[in-house]
């Protein structure tokens, strides 16, 4: 009885570890009983465990078919176990615990917020599990076999085909499967074209503290650029390689790039030979306005665009791309590496059945809905329970700023913590490079603009449904009186 295993892929079951022969002496119907107590006691068997057949527990560890189904009877009878037909032999219910095990002391861990308002952070409750799975089974059913073998670094072909057909429709995106190298996110593209491009980059002056540590992590040198009402003011652009912009609704602050500086941007990275880099991160979602298509769609051959389904399904898909000029291809792959091993090739084909079939297109628009029933929604709380703070960017995207009194933004963040609520301010996504304000917006209600003015940050497509009202209810006590 030394031989504890044996691998059951012969067909016999399922594995199951025990250590006969640290289950002291007796008969071998002892030894085992005392070894299914002990890993059930233990916690090592959880309640509802499915043992293996008796007959292949029996072939794994060299006992007698009877000694085994002997054994499980016994077990059955004193409770550690249940037995029923069709069901197989399972870990009881009732078992005994596991005895509480001692670990040394550590720090407390801070008490997690009841409500949660941070931006970008979708309420999972809502991803479509339904037609993801058909999906599934759809792309199972037709993978080819070398779906389950060493991957292109540029991604799965059937999704790279399906995102130039669907961006090119949705977002007026020009670029073949060809252009378009797949990756897990926006962090994940940024890294990767951080290494290729190197040098020194534009960055609005309101973006992700997260992306420019990322950037300069990569040893990209970051330098702010001023937003106001119109986006970025890229007539301040003067010497980067490359300038990373969110167009179609300016991160945080909200707004999309007026045309005449879509078009200066695209001057400007022809003239240099620069770089612009378009983070499309909500461009499917707006409200109430006509939608804004890609600068990638003005110069196919100096725009990178930026995307993922992080906001639109889930950031655990860890799905994204970048859709390049023609001469960037070679040099982003190759820093990806020889094999994909970023995002699974069977989700990649699960995503391109989602978009082909129509399925991505629905649950978008059942998620546009959504969002503007919770911004209608917090913009009528806050017009009934705080008129004085001025509501801004919520004519797309998933979140909105409130706008506060100078000087107030530190305090209505820790009263909000206070109320256990966790929202963020504006200030920190402020670059640490910018120094001077910039203009108050444009006064459409669209965009918070300025620099250096404090605010709230209010991701509104985050809380569950049965939690919004809370959420709501606690930011407004949070807010400073008029």
């Amino acid at each position: 009885m030394a031989r504890s295993w044996v691998n059951s892929a012969e067909g016999l079951g399922s594995d199951l570890h025990l250590e006969l022969e640290k289950a002291g002496a007796g008969s071998r119907r002892a030894v085992l009983m005392r070894a299914l107590r002990e890993a059930v006691r233990s916690g090592r068997l959880a309640p509802g465990t499915r043992l293996p057949p008796y007959r292949s527990l029996a072939a794994d560890l060299g006992l007698a078919r009877n000694t085994v189904a002997d054994a499980y009877a016994e077990l059955v009878a004193e409770g550690w176990l249940t037995a029923r037909q069709g069901s197989g032999t399972r870990v009881a219910q009732r078992a005994e615990p596991a005895a509480p095990v001692r670990r040394a002391r550590t720090p407390a861990r801070a008490t997690r917020p009841a409500y949660d308002l941070v931006q970008g952070r979708p309420d999972p409750s809502v991803f479509p599990r339904g037609a993801w799975l058909a999906s599934a089974r759809r792309a199972l059913t037709a993978a080819p076999h070398d779906a389950f073998g060493p991957g292109d670094p540029r991604g799965r072909a059937e999704l790279r085909q399906a995102l130039a057909e669907y961006l090119a429709r949705v977002r007026g995106v020009r670029a073949d499967a060809g252009r378009i190298v797949l990756c897990s996110g926006a962090a994940h593209a940024l890294r990767l074209l951080a290494e290729v491009v190197g040098g020194t980059w534009a960055v609005e002056e309101y973006g992700l503290p997260f992306h420019r540590a990322l950037l300069t992590g990569e040893g990209v040198r970051t330098v702010p650029v001023g937003v106001d009402g119109g986006g970025a003011r890229v007539d301040e652009l003067a010497g980067p390689k490359a300038v990373l912009l969110t167009p179609a609704h300016q991160f945080p602050t909200g707004g999309p790039l007026r045309p005449e500086r879509r078009a200066a941007v695209v001057d400007w990275a022809r003239a240099t030979g620069g770089l612009v880099l378009e983070d499309d991160y909500d461009g499917e979602f707006r409200y109430d306005r006509q939608p804004v298509g890609a600068v990638q769609g003005l110069d196919p051959d100096h725009v990178v665009l930026i995307g993922s389904v992080s906001k639109s399904l889930s950031p655990t898909l860890r799905i994204g791309w970048m859709v390049l000029p023609e001469r960037l291809v070679d040099d982003v792959a190759a820093a990806k590496g020889e094999r994909e091993q970023w995002s699974s090739a069977t989700e990649q084909l699960t995503l391109a059945d989602f978009v082909a079939s129509g399925a991505y297109d629905r649950h978008v628009r059942r998620m546009r809905q959504r969002h503007r029933r919770r911004r209608d929604r917090l913009v009528a709380v806050l017009a009934e329970r705080a008129p004085h703070v001025r509501v801004t960017g919520i004519a797309a995207g998933l979140h909105a700023v409130l706008e506060l009194p100078p000087g107030t933004e530190r305090a209505v963040v820790k009263a909000a913590a206070w109320q256990g609520l966790a929202v963020e301010g504006l200030s920190d996504y402020r670059h640490p490079g910018s120094v001077r304000g910039t203009g108050a917006g444009d006064g459409s209600g669209d965009s918070a603009g300025g620099g250096g003015r404090d605010g709230l940050v209010v991701g509104y497509s985050t809380p569950a449904e049965h939690l919004y009202a809370g959420a709501l209810d606690a930011l407004c006590r949070a807010l400073p009186p008029a």
